[in-house]
């Protein structure tokens, strides 16, 4: 053990405050991590939060009134600009964080945190839910001092994919059944989008074109086809990127309202109430998938990657349905109110992340 981590123990155990970094490098992140930093600094350490340009995370730090430090941009779907914006933000944030001495660092796959941390010895803390998120989280998993996964995923599969077994922090259920636990569902977005309370509503995520683990998905473009032959259901489209937004756009799948038409807002939302209130969610990624279990919305996945074991659980389960062919979409109105199925304290999560420096 080094001075360094001597040091961290020693003002634990005299109660003294923390200077805790949290990164958010994508829109769901602040969403995951809120309720961590709100406990950490409602225990008297400092946070600072940086972040990063990439589809709707800066509006989604500015609805959450998260204060933020904005810190490079996504790069693309390119591995070659990854790397090279991976090098340069990787570079800032490390000129940022040096002068600031940071006893912990946190961050959801987080592979800038994971190197600036390395760099500067900062112990750090990795959450993912994921295992099978590609060489870049590997690294994010070796270099921190805890990495914190759902029990879903197993043991051998996190060592695999970098998390050491004495490293791992395992909890329960699903991430968002500890980020909702407080949440209550604000119909003041229907009104927003302009929505027919008396119609059937469908929520629908593109897939995650720029993440390294993105297959191609004509399952998708099946999907939106099928959603616009129906005369009595609006959907609306949540896109993840600008370009997503601009394609939709340029298909004529804009903001105007109608049967058949498509909603695509223009600005972050208060996109975990429209899940709430949805009839329906069609997603190709995987938090929006949990996120409508967790608040007990019917939901399809058409996620054309690797299946992870949270997901294998909750098909498992029946509450997670695949989607092979758009013709077996059911839809239909809901029953049900809309909420939190299984609410868990997000406390469990805050002790995972300070193990990393007691």
């Amino acid at each position: 053990m080094d001075l360094r981590t001597d040091l961290h123990r020693v003002r634990l155990g005299q109660g003294s405050h923390l200077r805790v970094w949290v990164d958010c490098t994508a829109a769901a992140h602040p969403l995951v991590l809120r309720p961590i930093i709100e406990r950490l600094e409602a225990r008297g350490h400092e946070v600072r939060v940086t972040t990063r340009e990439y589809g709707q995370t800066l509006g989604v730090m500015e609805r959450l009134g998260i204060p933020y430090e904005s810190v490079g941009r996504h790069a693309g779907a390119s591995t070659a600009r990854k790397a090279g914006a991976l090098a340069r933000r990787s570079l800032a944030l490390a000129r940022w964080a040096r002068p600031q001495r940071f006893d912990l660092g946190l961050g959801h796959g987080s592979v800038d945190l994971a190197i600036v941390s390395a760099l500067l010895r900062i112990p750090s803390v990795q959450m993912q839910d994921y295992e099978y998120a590609g060489l870049q989280r590997q690294l994010a998993f070796r270099v921190a001092r805890r990495v914190m996964a759902p029990e879903a995923i197993p043991v051998d599969a996190m060592r695999r994919a970098g998390a050491k077994p004495q490293k791992l922090f395992r909890y329960p259920g699903l991430k968002e059944d500890y980020y909702l636990a407080d949440f209550e569902p604000d119909s003041a977005v229907l009104d927003e989008l302009g929505l027919d309370r008396e119609r059937t509503l469908v929520v629908v995520r593109p897939p995650p074109e720029t993440s390294t683990y993105h297959a191609d998905n004509p399952l998708h473009e099946r999907v939106i086809e099928r959603l616009r032959a129906e005369s009595d259901v609006q959907t609306v489209v949540i896109p993840r990127t600008e370009a997503q937004a601009r394609k939709a756009a340029e298909r004529g799948l804009s903001e105007e309202r109608g049967p058949g038409k498509l909603i695509v807002p223009q600005r972050a939302i208060d996109a975990q109430s429209l899940i709430a209130f949805a009839d329906l969610v069609i997603s190709a990624g995987g938090t929006m998938n949990r996120e409508a279990v967790a608040l007990g919305t019917p939901v399809y996945t058409i996620f054309s990657g690797r299946m992870g074991a949270v997901d294998e659980s909750l098909i498992a389960a029946g509450r997670l349905r695949p989607l092979r062919d758009a013709a077996e979409l059911e839809l239909r109105r809901r029953d049900g109110e809309p909420g939190i199925q299984s609410p868990r304290d997000p406390e469990l999560l805050v002790q995972g992340v300070l193990q990393a420096v007691q």
